[in-house]
């Protein structure tokens, strides 16, 4: 594979907007991601900044994780934000304990099927658990099956809890999670 994996840093924020672009351009972008690309392109350097910051290595309450490849270029990414008990979550749910949300997850289409995405789960999780979380979830769109099915195969399971998508009327998305 010959990816690097790692935490982003705060400088980097040019790179994680431009493959963020990328992801919001891919065709199923609109069952993977909440907002599209017109609104993410329309975003000024600064909400960039501060995202990168919130989420690079030294971060406590988020990590950005990349994979780079064999030329230094960002090929994967995703994103485990810590959600405290207490809080509501973005969807207005109650959280209930302090719990890793992973969101973002991307892989350039080249670099799909060998394994990447698992090894930044990998990553993802062995932050999470460092973090003291009791459980990390994620939350899928109906339609998005192959997401599903990749999400089972990495050990999380359906909660039965279902996300009705205020900016899609009808259409749902389904958490799922894995508990420590």
């Amino acid at each position: 594979m010959n990816c690097l994996i790692r935490s982003i840093r705060s400088d980097e924020w040019p790179e994680a907007k431009a493959l963020r672009l990328t992801a919001l351009q891919d065709p199923v972008a609109r069952l993977a991601f909440l907002e599209t690309y017109e609104e993410a392109l329309a975003r000024p350097d600064s909400y960039w900044q501060e995202r990168a910051a919130r989420a690079a290595h030294d971060a406590t309450g988020a990590q950005q994780i990349i994979a780079q490849g064999p030329d230094g270029d960002w090929v994967g990414t995703l994103t485990v934000l810590v959600e405290e008990p207490g809080t509501t979550d973005w969807a207005g749910f109650p959280v209930e304990r302090r719990q890793g949300h992973i969101v973002g997850v991307y892989v350039l289409p080249e670099y799909r099927g060998i394994g990447l995405t698992e090894v930044l789960f990998d990553d993802a999780l062995e932050w999470a658990w460092h973090a003291g979380v009791e459980r990390v979830r994620l939350i899928v769109h109906e339609d998005n099956t192959r997401a599903q099915r990749f999400y089972g195969k990495v050990g999380f399971k359906p909660s039965g809890r279902v996300v009705p998508l205020e900016k899609a009327p009808g259409e749902s998305e389904f958490e799922f999670v894995l508990e420590r």
